[in-house]
């Protein structure tokens, strides 16, 4: 990559401009589901600068966006969700300034890295046909549900070498990312009147006692297995005032890198298996509703040696982590994409009434991700690159 090509793009992107696009982005909404508003906006602003906007059906009115440059086949993708969580309040889900700070659902995750990533891609259109490196820009739906978005492309188009996907990581580059499991635990008791527990059997008591033995096992112990886990929801049977008969848990595990989902399912199923010993007419039931596995690159490939180089032209300090929840990366890396994950923004904040995201860091990151995009052009001179090996 040239210099004066690399300075070129670095000066096509328009700070104002990326606001502008961001600050739209925020104001539409789009949780799960209901993309088709965000989605028509995005179609719009690419086909006026000039591109051949592909949509991708996903199903009825969801779909993605995918446009390309450079000679195919491409080499990398930068790839955002337009999706959000829903909103707590739909009076005040929009944009709010604050000097460099803006607020808004969906403003870390990941509004702030689909604008840095549109805005980057229209800094590299301002290169001539022949300089533009070999990238793709992929506008997914779903990833804050199923996936289904990246799953539609990924069934759809050749998986391709390296994604960039621009999940809040506060800029920081994620070569390794956590796996998942959604647990679902159900226990079933028998209704009495509430003034005669003794007669029935609590199905939330159990519940309760069965999560204090998960916790207590060394599987869960702090500093061991580092598993992460989180009592996502908690519901039981309602009818009044009596004994609850059913009592439903949803759990989130995060879990590094190098563990074995099979295995991790297969404790937790023994830890359940003794629960029934200790706990008098426990009824308990365990389903994973979804698993997906983590990965660890490396850092032994061209990219990673180049983002030094990279942070210190842009004067960025670098920073390496591991991604410690779900995303779409999982989904990439299953199908033989190394997927880096990269964005502005602080997942701590993501999904909470208090998201935000400076602008300087959008900014910041429409320029990591143009020369990221630039060392494409470089590919063919790195093998590494082109053999799909996976840096386990």
């Amino acid at each position: 990559m040239t210099h004066r090509r690399r300075d070129a793009v670095l000066q096509a992107i328009d700070p104002d401009r990326l606001r502008q696009t961001f600050l739209d982005l925020l104001a539409i909404y789009s949780p799960s589901g209901k993309e088709e508003d965000v989605q028509l906006y995005l179609e719009d602003l690419l086909t006026r600068a000039g591109f051949a906007v592909e949509r991708q059906v996903v199903e009825g009115d969801r779909y993605n966006l995918r446009v390309t440059m450079g000679v195919a086949p491409q080499q990398l993708y930068l790839v955002g969700h337009v999706d959000t969580v829903p909103a707590w309040d739909l009076d005040t889900f929009g944009p709010k300034q604050e000097g460099e700070i803006i607020r808004g659902l969906g403003s870390a995750d990941m509004k702030g890295g689909c604008a840095a990533m549109v805005e980057a891609w229209l800094a590299l259109a301002t290169l001539p046909l022949a300089e533009r490196p070999p990238v793709g820009l992929l506008l997914v739906v779903g990833e804050e549900e199923n996936g289904d978005g990246s799953a539609a492309f990924l069934k759809a188009c050749q998986p391709p070498p390296w994604v960039i996907i621009g999940e809040p990581t506060g800029l920081a580059a994620c070569f390794a990312h956590y796996g998942y499991l959604e647990a679902r635990l159900v226990t079933t008791g028998r209704r009495s009147h509430s003034s005669l527990p003794e007669v029935g059997h609590n199905a939330v008591e159990s519940m309760l006692r069965v999560l204090l033995r998960l916790w207590e096992d060394p599987l869960f112990a702090p500093g061991t297995t580092a598993i992460v886990h989180s009592i996502r929801e908690m519901s039981s049977s309602r009818a009044g005032f009596v004994v609850p008969d059913r009592c439903e848990t949803w759990i989130d595990l995060h879990l590094l890198p190098h563990h074995d989902l099979a295995l991790i399912q297969t404790a937790i199923r023994r830890i359940a298996e003794d629960a029934k010993r200790c706990i008098p007419g426990l009824d308990l039931q365990i389903e994973f509703a979804f698993a997906a596995a983590g990965f660890n690159l490396g850092t032994e490939h061209y990219l990673a040696r180049r983002l030094p180089a990279i942070y210190d032209d842009l004067s960025l300090p670098l920073r390496l982590d591991a991604f410690r929840s779900h995303s779409d990366g999982n989904l990439f890396f299953a199908a033989d994409t190394k997927p880096i994950i990269l964005g502005p923004g602080a997942l701590e904040v993501a999904h909470t009434p208090d998201e935000q995201v400076t602008i300087t860091d959008v900014v910041a990151a429409a320029r990591i991700y143009a020369a990221m995009s630039l060392e494409m052009i470089n590919l063919g001179d790195q093998p590494n690159l082109q053999s799909g090996e996976r840096f386990d």
